[in-house]
C-alpha cells in the first residue's frame, strides 16, 4: 500500500493542463457517491483477555499500580517497529490497527505479514485506514479482507474508485477531511499510540531520510479508552468496508499468490542488517518474556469526534480543547514539539499571554533544511517575527539530526556492548508531535500544530501525568537540543540569525536558512503569496 505525505507540486508548463482536469474534475461531481445499500455491521473491542499471554505479562506489573497505566517510550525506530512486529506476534484474541499512511516498503510489507499470521492463528484483525493517506489500491486491501478474520475499513472514502484524484478535487470539501490516527492494540491489553505512520522513513529502515518520531507503549487502564476510540471510528458512519466500496473480488489463486509472495518477502529479508537489528532488540527480548520495565503513571487518551469528518462536531470535542487545563496550569514551561508549526494570530496570542505569566515557551519545528513539506514552513515562516518578539524560543531541527543522534546512540550501545544500530540515513526530518508541561505531563500522539490538524482532519493522542518519566525525558532533550536544532534568534535589526552548535560546541551564526539552497527559498517566499492558512 503506497501512501503520500503531501500534494506534488505542478510545473508551470503543466499548469493550464491542471485547471483543464480540475474543471473536468467539477463536472464529474454529481456523477460517484457513496454506496448505501450494504449491510453495515458494528463490533467491540474484546474486554475477555485478561488470560491472555499479553494480560498476564502485564497483569503482575499493573496489579502494583492499582488505577494506573504503565508507559514504555518509543523513542529509536528499530524499537518502534519492533514493538509492533512483537505486539502482533503475541496477540491471541484480537489486533485493532488505525493509520493515515500505510506505505507498500519493506516495514509496510512485514507488518501486513505479521497481520495474516496473526489471522491464520485464529486472531481477529481490524484494519482502518484513511483512504487518501494510503492511496492503497483496492485489490490489495480486498485480498486482505478476503481473509475471514482480517477486516479493512476506509475512513471518509473517496466515492470515485477508479478516479481518485478527480474524486478528490470534485467533492474536496468532504474529501479534504482525513483520519490522522495512529494506533496499534493488541488483545485490548497493550496498545502503541504516538505519531508514527507505517513506513520504512519512521522506522529507520531507509538510507535517504529518516523521520524523528515518537510513540509510546502503553498498558493498563488507558488501552480500554484506546479501544473505545478505536470503536467509535470503526462503527463510525464516516467509515466504510472495502467490500462496499468495490465490485472487484480476488479468487482463491489471487490470494493464495499473493500470500505466498508476502511470505517469500518475508523470509528474504532475514538476513538483511535491518532485520538483524530487530533480532538484537532487547525490547523484543523483555516484551515476549513478559518482563517489559514500565513506568506507571495517570495516562489518559484524546481524540477528535470522528463526526469531524462531517464539518458539524461541537468544538468542545475536538481534541486541542481536550489538553487545553494541561495549558492552563501551567506554572513555570511549556515546550511544544511540532514538524509542522502553523499557529495563526491567535495561537502566537496565547503563546505571548504565556509569556507574560512568566512561562518560559520554547518551539521545536523543522528547519526549511529538514521539512518534507515547504509549503507548511511558508505558513510557519511568517510567524516567526511575533513568536520571537514575544519572547517565544524557536529551535529548527537540522537535517543532520538523525546522523548526529545515531553517533550518540552508537558510541552508548559500544560501551555497553550491544551495539546493532542500521547505517544511518542521510537526511533528517521532524516527525514527533508532543507537548511537555512543566516537566510533569506529556502529550504525544498524532496532532501536529497547524489548522489542519486542528480543526479539518481528526487525530488522537496520550495525556502521560508522570512526573519522574517526563523529567527525566527533557533533561535528555535538553542535553541534545542544541546539536540537533538551530536557535532562531531577532537581531537588533529586525532580520532573523540562526546559531548552529556544529560538532565540538563552535557556535556558527547563519543570516539566511541554513543548508538550503535559493530555489528553496524562492519556493517558500512563492507559497507565503498565496491565502493557504487553512489548508496547512
Amino acid at each position: 500500500m503506497q501512501g503520500f505525505l503531501a500534494a506534488r507540486s505542478i510545473p508551470g508548463r503543466c499548469l493550464l493542463r491542471a485547471i483543464a482536469v480540475v474543471c473536468f474534475a467539477l463536472s464529474l461531481g454529481g456523477c460517484s457517491s457513496l454506496p448505501t445499500d450494504y449491510p453495515r455491521s458494528e463490533s467491540q473491542a474484546f474486554s475477555d483477555t485478561a488470560a491472555t499471554r499479553l494480560g498476564r505479562g502485564f497483569g503482575a506489573q499493573a496489579a502494583q499500580h492499582p488505577g494506573q497505566s504503565g508507559v514504555v517510550v518509543l523513542g529509536r525506530g528499530t524499537d518502534a517497529f519492533v514493538a509492533r512486529l512483537v505486539l502482533a506476534e503475541l496477540a491471541e484474541k484480537s489486533l485493532d490497527v488505525q493509520y493515515y499512511i500505510w506505505h507498500g516498503d519493506t516495514t509496510g510489507k512485514l507488518l501486513i505479514d505479521a497481520l495474516l499470521r496473526a489471522a491464520a492463528r485464529g486472531v481477529r484483525v481490524r484494519l482502518l485506514l484513511d483512504d487518501v493517506g494510503t492511496a492503497a489500491d483496492d485489490m490489495a486491501l480486498l485480498m486482505l479482507d478476503a481473509h475471514p478474520n482480517i477486516e479493512v475499513r476506509l475512513f471518509n472514502p473517496l466515492a470515485g474508485r477508479g478516479a481518485r484524484n478527480l474524486s478528490l478535487v470534485a467533492d474536496f470539501e468532504r474529501t479534504n477531511r482525513r483520519m490522522h490516527n495512529k494506533s496499534f492494540t493488541a488483545d485490548n491489553q497493550a496498545a502503541i499510540v504516538g505519531g508514527r505512520n507505517i513506513g520504512d522513513e519512521y522506522f529507520e529502515a531507509r538510507a535517504d531520510v529518516a523521520f524523528a518520531d515518537l510513540d509510546v507503549m502503553v498498558n493498563g487502564p488507558v488501552v480500554g479508552q484506546v479501544s473505545t476510540g478505536f470503536d467509535r471510528y470503526w462503527n463510525s458512519p464516516a467509515v466504510f468496508p472495502i467490500a462496499a466500496l468495490s465490485d472487484m473480488r480476488p479468487d482463491a489463486a489471487d490470494l493464495a499468490a499473493t500470500r505466498a509472495a508476502l511470505a517469500d518477502f518475508t523470509r528474504s529479508q532475514q538476513a538483511t542488517p535491518y532485520a538483524e537489528a530487530l533480532k538484537a532488540s532487547r525490547l523484543a527480548q523483555s516484551l515476549r518474556e513478559g518482563m517489559l520495565a514500565a513506568s506507571y503513571g495517570q495516562v489518559r487518551v484524546v481524540y477528535d469526534d470522528p463526526a469531524k469528518a462531517a464539518g458539524s462536531v461541537d468544538k468542545e470535542s475536538l481534541l486541542l480543547p481536550q489538553i487545553a487545563p494541561e495549558f492552563e496550569a501551567l506554572r513555570s514551561e511549556l515546550l511544544l514539539v511540532s514538524p509542522y508549526f502553523v499557529p495563526g494570530e491567535a495561537g502566537v496570542a496565547k503563546l505571548r499571554a504565556l509569556r507574560e505569566r512568566g512561562i518560559r515557551v520554547r518551539v521545536v519545528t523543522n528547519s526549511l533544511a529538514a521539512t518534507d513539506v515547504p509549503m507548511v514552513h511558508s505558513g510557519y515562516a511568517r510567524y516567526r517575527r511575533p513568536l520571537l518578539e514575544a519572547g517565544i524560543e524557536l529551535h529548527e531541527v537540522k537535517p543532520t539530526a538523525v546522523l548526529a543522534d545515531a553517533k550518540r546512540e552508537e558510541k552508548r550501545e559500544r560501551s555497553e556492548g550491544a551495539a546493532h544500530r542500521v547505517s544511518g540515513s542521510s537526511r533528517a526530518s521532524l516527525h514527533a508531535k508532543t507537548q511537555v508541561f512543566d516537566r510533569r505531563a506529556l502529550f504525544v500522539g498524532s496532532l501536529n500544530l497547524d489548522p489542519r490538524s486542528v480543526f479539518t482532519n481528526t487525530e488522537t493522542g496520550v495525556v502521560i501525568d508522570n512526573p519522574p518519566l517526563v523529567d527525566d525525558m527533557l533533561q535528555a532533550f535538553d542535553r541534545q537540543l542544541p546539536a540537533l536544532a538551530y536557535r532562531v534568534m531577532l537581531l537588533p535589526d529586525g532580520e532573523l540569525e540562526w546559531l548552529d552548535y556544529a560538532e565540538g560546541g563552535k557556535e556558527v551564526r547563519h543570516r539566511r536558512e541554513p543548508e538550503t539552497g535559493a530555489w528553496q527559498r524562492i519556493k517558500v517566499w512563492f507559497y507565503s503569496l498565496w491565502p493557504l492558512e487553512p489548508l496547512l
